[in-house]
């Protein structure tokens, strides 16, 4: 689900069912020409299909992090502690182009790198993504037993 389709009227209600916030991070730095940009974007949007559409009614997609040099791994920090402290259990970072980890952006309960996720052989990016946001929610509901 989008943010953009949640009103204050249906959140209250919503809330329980949408506890993990999902961030995308394109990571362009303005350098890109409109064909580089519109390709990146499209590789974003196509990686997060793989979240999107199999845990839908679980997630929602806030709007992306477009742009960063230096400060945008503190912005992805803040970011996630923000949503957090609004109510969201999970916060995912997703990044297509961007060779990312969650010891780079403590604040979030995961994050999904293509770049490191296409070099694990044996397993399609599809099954990680799904594997690894299954357990995410496993662990967490382990640690609160």
């Amino acid at each position: 689900m989008k943010f953009s389709e949640v009103d204050e009227q249906t959140w209250p209600e919503l809330m329980p069912f949408y506890d993990t916030c999902l961030i995308p991070y394109t990571g362009l730095t303005g350098l890109e020409t409109p064909w580089e940009t519109t390709a990146a974007l499209e590789r974003l949007r196509d990686f997060m299909d793989l979240a999107e559409i199999p845990f839908k009614g679980r997630l929602i997609t806030y709007p992306a992090i477009q742009y960063g040099k230096t400060d945008d791994i503190q912005l992805l920090n803040e970011v996630c502690h923000n949503v957090k402290s609004i109510g969201f259990k999970y916060v995912i970072v997703m990044t297509a182009d961007m060779d990312l980890s969650e010891e780079q952006v403590t604040e979030s309960t995961l994050v999904l790198s293509q770049h490191r996720l296409e070099g694990i052989e044996g397993v399609s990016l599809p099954a990680l993504i799904s594997s690894r946001i299954s357990e995410m929610w496993q662990q967490e509901s382990r640690v609160e037993l």
